[in-house]
C-alpha cells in the first residue's frame, strides 16, 4: 500500500484534554508519514492545559518533529460543539481523499493503525472503515464482554444486501476511531448537519443505501472503554434514543432493541460462566438505566423540556434543536 495515494487527515475534537490526549498523539507519530494534517478541534481555548497547548504546538513547530507543518488547533466555544456540525467543520480544513475521525480518548493499540485502517480503501466501493475497541486495564468485566460483542476479531465487509440479516448492525460504525473517503463524502453530502449522537451511523446508513460497503477493520485497533455509572448509562441512551427518534429516515423500521437484548443475555452468561454471578446485579442496574434512559429518549416528543434537560447529557443541543410538547 503506497504512503502517497492513501495519506490521510485526522481529525479530533477534544474536550478538557490532558496527559492521556498527549499519549494518543504520541502514539500516532510512527505513522506520521501517513499524515498530512493532524486537526485538533478543542472546546473552550482555556480549558486546554498551557502546558498541554505548549507541547502540541512544539510539535507542530519543531523543524525535527514527525508533526512538522501538520498540526493545526482550532478553539471552539461549548456552545457551539455538535457530533454532527462540529466534525462537518473539521472535514472543511481537510484536502486530503481520506480522513479518519478519532475521539480524544482513543489510543492506538500499536503502530499499525493508519495502515490497516486505510488498507480496505483498495477496494473502491468501501466508503468507510472503522477500528476495534480494544477494553483498558481496569475495565470492569461486563463492559470488556461488550467490547468483545461489538468488536469481534474477525474483520467483516457490510452492504445494503445485509439489512435484513444484520438490521442495525449493517449500518453500525463508530467515530471513535473510524476512516472516511472524502469523494464518497462529497457525493453524499457529508454527515448531518446537526446531531445529539449517532453522526456516525446516520452517514452509514446512507453509505449502504448508496450501495457502497463499510469495513469494519478488525486489524486496526484502539484502547477504548468506559467504567459508566448507572445515571451516565441513563443519560447516553436518552441521547441515543432520542436521535434515533430524530433520523425516523435512518433508524425507523429498523428495531435495535433486540440487538440490546442479545448483549444483555450473552453478557449474563459471560459473568456466570467465568464464575462472577456478582456481576449481575451491576448488569442488571445498568441494563435498565440504558433501557428505560433509551425508550425516554425514543419518546421524547411526549416529555416536558424540563425532564429532556434533565435527561440528556448535552443540554446545549436541547436548548439548541429541540422543543417541548
Amino acid at each position: 500500500m503506497s504512503k502517497d495515494s492513501f495519506k490521510t487527515d485526522i481529525i479530533i475534537p477534544v474536550y478538557k484534554p490532558g496527559e492521556e490526549f498527549l499519549r494518543l498523539v504520541e502514539r500516532l507519530l510512527p505513522e506520521s508519514e501517513y499524515i498530512e494534517k493532524l486537526i485538533i478541534i478543542n472546546t473552550e481555548e482555556e480549558l486546554m492545559p498551557h502546558e498541554l497547548y505548549l507541547k502540541l504546538k512544539a510539535m507542530g513547530e519543531a523543524d525535527a518533529s514527525p508533526l512538522f507543518g501538520k498540526l493545526k488547533i482550532i478553539h471552539i466555544k461549548k456552545a457551539d460543539f455538535d457530533h454532527a456540525a462540529t466534525r462537518r467543520m473539521g472535514v472543511s480544513y481537510s484536502n486530503a481523499e481520506f480522513f479518519i475521525f478519532m475521539t480524544d480518548d482513543a489510543l492506538p493499540y500499536d503502530d499499525r493503525l493508519i495502515r490497516e485502517l486505510l488498507r480496505p480503501f483498495c477496494n473502491e466501493n468501501i466508503a468507510l472503515s472503522y477500528a476495534r475497541q480494544l477494553p483498558r486495564e481496569g475495565c470492569r468485566e461486563a463492559e470488556r464482554f461488550t467490547r468483545a460483542f461489538n468488536y469481534p476479531p474477525e474483520s467483516r465487509i457490510k452492504t445494503e444486501k445485509d439489512l435484513e440479516s444484520l438490521g442495525i448492525k449493517a449500518f453500525f460504525a463508530s467515530d471513535v476511531c473510524c476512516a472516511y473517503r472524502r469523494s464518497t463524502y462529497d457525493r453524499l453530502g457529508g454527515l448531518t448537519d446537526h446531531a445529539i449522537f449517532n453522526e456516525d451511523m446516520i452517514y452509514a446508513r446512507k453509505v449502504i443505501d448508496s450501495g457502497y460497503g463499510i469495513s469494519y477493520t478488525a486489524s486496526a485497533k484502539v484502547i477504548h472503554s468506559h467504567n459508566y455509572g448507572p445515571m451516565e448509562q441513563f443519560k447516553r441512551n436518552f441521547d441515543l434514543g432520542l436521535s434515533q427518534a430524530e433520523h425516523g429516515e435512518v433508524f425507523g423500521g429498523i428495531r435495535s432493541e433486540g440487538e440490546g437484548i442479545r448483549l444483555v443475555k450473552s453478557t449474563a452468561l459471560h459473568l456466570l460462566k467465568t464464575g462472577r454471578p456478582l456481576g449481575l446485579i451491576g448488569l442488571f442496574f445498568s441494563s435498565a438505566a440504558k433501557y428505560s434512559g433509551y425508550i425516554a429518549g425514543k419518546n421524547y416528543r411526549r416529555l416536558p423540556k424540563s425532564l429532556i434537560r434533565a435527561f440528556t447529557g448535552n443540554r446545549t443541543y436541547v436548548d439548541k434543536y429541540i422543543t417541548g410538547p
